[in-house]
């Protein structure tokens, strides 16, 4: 068996909801930048998913074509030795003259195929359409993208019309290539479920492959879907497809972690917003993985299922995790493990696929509203693609050395107990895997225990399955440099987070040379002890370093003059870490808030508020407010990924202090009448403040996001309900 190979893919999706078209490429960015093929090249891929869409190439007519940007990035293909996998609709339904539900869509597809072929004839690899099945359950099933049916006969009509397309466009390419290769990606997930919903888990498992049997002229009168499909009139269609199968030639694996199901008629222990069924048996359908125990087999599951089924050969076609970077890596190598381990079982696995190369746009909404961006191998968000810790891990991979990266000794979030956020049910299949081990590790030590910062560095790590040490003044001094060498030797960390120091900005302008101490001298004595063993470290700036002059840009620019003894304290610092060798990441950062904090200025907004007194906040001094729990996530992967120098972590969205205060008042259903503009001078602060310094960063989610994620956290809620009472004593009095 040939080694397993690495291929590659950038999200492409060309999708219709409604009227409106979202194009992938576009929106990440992808588009305009054919420099990203280079980049795709040096991770070691040696076939790329390129997208040479219907709906990007002939939008208007079947003859006007537009091949100037795929002439550009396919030649550079072949100059780079990497073959293109052709796909030509991706969860698409084609150009406005065509639709799924159209009985001549597979015709249509397949002229547009011809046209391609005739104009890209060396290419031998093709994906006509991509998870036909998974398109047609969220286009005519579901009712979320075009042509926004709901019924199952729409369903049907929907597969079978992309089936047909595949067939039509394998026939026009291979009067062109003979030996062209069809490729035939779906998702392919197991569904497990009470025995209430026993029927429906049955017909579930069934509809699974359908695509691939369809192809392959299984569907014929004693298949058990048979008779369900005909009973739509499809059975002229079935048998016109049994009488000129299209097996695929590999088929194109695509498994995430929502993909294994799980059927509960239990409903009452679900949240009410979970809660369905098909008519006949209420129940709630939840992802496998968070209610098995064990955890399903997933992956390893599908390719096992897929080989016994057919005995073509697989290729695992999309691996991704829009999670946190570590998650993202560790379920890139228990897919790359899974892909080995089947190979030595016997089974033809040829390549695993990194996904979602440059990231995403929109997917938590499934394309139906902007979403958010959730980056890839690279991070595409800022001032161009930065390379993540996910390309030395498949640099790694490809050739054959074991991924070293620390982040990577714990279990993912899916072999860990915190996945089960309701109640767990018995894996019904014998020999189930068991929960993974954790692994020994060199831990992440964090100092500063007794600072808001540093506690909530330390539960985003537990949360993330980051072993780590958190520190108090006790462990580490870090006003004594024997004291930090000691406990940098103890605990042996593979990278040090400073989050100690002086917090209090107004009470610096009495003492100065204390908060000089904590900020500056305790931070490069650390830094120094750290880059002399190798260690990376971070460290916390503010924007308190700027002076707030309109003129100035303030990406990562050079602190001027800071206008308090704070401001001081952390420029100073900067410019002392920065000149130190080793690998060293300055964070600078603005306005903490946090519901883990009683202290910080929303959560004071929101017991004001709730109380019925008024706020005073400044409205002539502008902050880029940063969310605790989006801030240390930014840091960690910042961290994991090795970024050095001076970067910006802020929410998106720069505004008055009065305006945050309005702006937390509104996402907390409180009455933002009763905050009460004011100027910063009348205040009573004794330090000077910079009046404009924005300091948002696109690394960070925006600022609306972050409170609204803030009013719905647990403790704010707690806040809320609490304040309410006395108003509902006072009103039944």
């Amino acid at each position: 068996m040939p080694p397993l190979e690495l291929w590659g893919g950038a999200e492409c999706t060309v999708n219709r909801v409604h009227d409106r078209y979202r194009d992938q490429s576009i929106e990440t960015g992808h588009h305009d930048r054919p420099e990203d093929l280079d980049r795709v090249a040096e991770l070691g891929v040696r076939a790329l998913r390129f997208p040479l869409l219907w709906e990007r190439i002939a939008p208007e007519a079947p003859d006007r074509c537009d091949w100037a940007w795929s002439d550009d990035r396919l030649a550079r293909l072949r100059d780079l030795g990497v073959r293109p996998i052709a796909g030509l609709v991706h969860h698409g339904s084609g150009p406005r003259r065509t639709h799924l539900l159209d009985p001549e869509f597979g015709a249509k597809l397949g002229d547009y195929a011809a046209r391609v072929a005739e104009r890209y004839p060396w290419i031998t690899d093709w994906t006509p359409v991509n998870e036909p099945l998974t398109t047609a359950r969220f286009s005519a099933l579901y009712g979320h993208w075009y042509p926004h049916a709901r019924d199952e006969g729409s369903f049907w009509r929907a597969l079978v019309h992309q089936v047909e397309g595949v067939a039509h466009a394998m026939t026009a390419i291979r009067q062109v290539r003979p030996g062209a290769r069809l490729i035939q990606t779906d998702d392919l997930g197991k569904s497990y479920g009470t025995a209430g919903t026993r029927e429906q888990v049955a017909y579930d498992n069934h509809r699974r492959w359908m695509g691939w049997d369809l192809l392959c002229g299984r569907v014929v009168p004693g298949h058990p879907l048979w008779d369900r499909l005909t009973g739509f009139d499809l059975g002229a269609k079935l048998e016109a497809l049994a009488q000129a199968p299209c097996p695929p030639d590999v088929i194109g694996i695509n498994h995430y972690l929502t993909s294994d199901r799980f059927l509960d008629e239990r409903i009452t222990a679900y949240p009410e917003g979970m809660r369905g069924g098909n008519g006949k048996v209420a129940y709630v359908d939840t992802e496998a993985v968070r209610v098995l125990d064990p955890a399903p087999k997933g992956l390893a599951n599908a390719l096992a299922e897929a080989w016994q089924r057919y005995r073509i050969p697989i290729a695992i076609t999309e691996v991704h995790n829009g999670c946190t970077r570590e998650e993202q890596m560790r379920w890139m190598r228990d897919a790359w493990e899974d892909a080995q381990a089947a190979r030595d079982a016997g089974i033809e696995v040829q390549a695993v696929t990194a996904w979602s190369l440059f990231g995403a746009s929109g997917w938590n909404t499934l394309l139906t509203a902007p979403g958010i961006y959730e980056p890839g191998v690279f991070d595409a968000r800022g001032y161009g693609p930065r390379p993540t810790a996910m390309v030395p891990l498949l640099q790694a991979l490809v050739r054959g050395e074991a991924p070293t990266h620390p982040a990577l000794a714990g279990e993912g979030w899916w072999r860990r107990d915190l996945r089960v956020p309701f109640h767990r049910h018995p894996h019904p299949e014998p020999g189930a895997p068991v929960q993974g081990q954790e692994q020994r590790a060199r831990p992440l030590l964090i100092t500063g225990a007794t600072g808001t910062l540093g506690r909530a560095l330390a539960r985003t790590c537990a949360v993330r399955g980051l072993p780590h040490v958190l520190t108090d003044r006790t462990m580490l001094d870090l006003g004594d440099g024997a004291s930090i060498a000691a406990a940098l030797d103890e605990y042996r960390p593979w990278a040090v987070i400073n989050a100690a120091g002086w917090v209090r900005v107004d009470d610096a302008e009495d003492a100065e040379a204390a908060c000089f101490a904590a900020n500056c001298i305790g931070a490069t004595e650390l830094a120094i002890a750290a880059s002399e063993r190798g260690i990376p470290t971070v460290a916390f700036s503010s924007d308190l370093v700027f002076d707030g002059r309109l003129d100035r840009p303030y990406r990562e620019a050079d602190p001027c003059t800071p206008l308090n003894a704070y401001g001081r304290s952390k420029a100073t610092m900067e410019a002392a870490i920065g000149a130190l060798p080793g690998r060293h990441l300055i964070v600078r950062t603005a306005a903490f808030f946090s519901p883990w904090d009683p202290h910080n200025f929303a959560v004071q907004v929101v017991e004001a508020l709730a109380a019925g007194r008024d706020v005073a906040a400044a409205s002539d001094q502008i902050v880029s407010p940063a969310y605790v729990p989006d801030l240390c996530n930014a840091v960690l992967d910042e961290l994991i990924d090795g970024t050095t120098g001076t970067v910006h972590l802020a929410n998106q969205g720069a505004l008055s202090w009065a305006a945050f205060a309005v702006a937390v008042a509104e996402a907390c259903g409180l009455p933002a009448a009763r905050v009460q503009p004011a100027a910063g001078a009348s205040l009573g602060w004794r330090a000077a403040r910079p009046p404009h310094v924005p300091l948002a960063s696109q690394r960070m989610p925006a600022l609306t996001a972050a409170l609204q994620d803030f009013a719905a956290a647990p403790e704010v809620r707690e806040r809320l309900a609490l304040a309410a009472e006395p108003a509902e004593a006072l009103q039944s009095a």
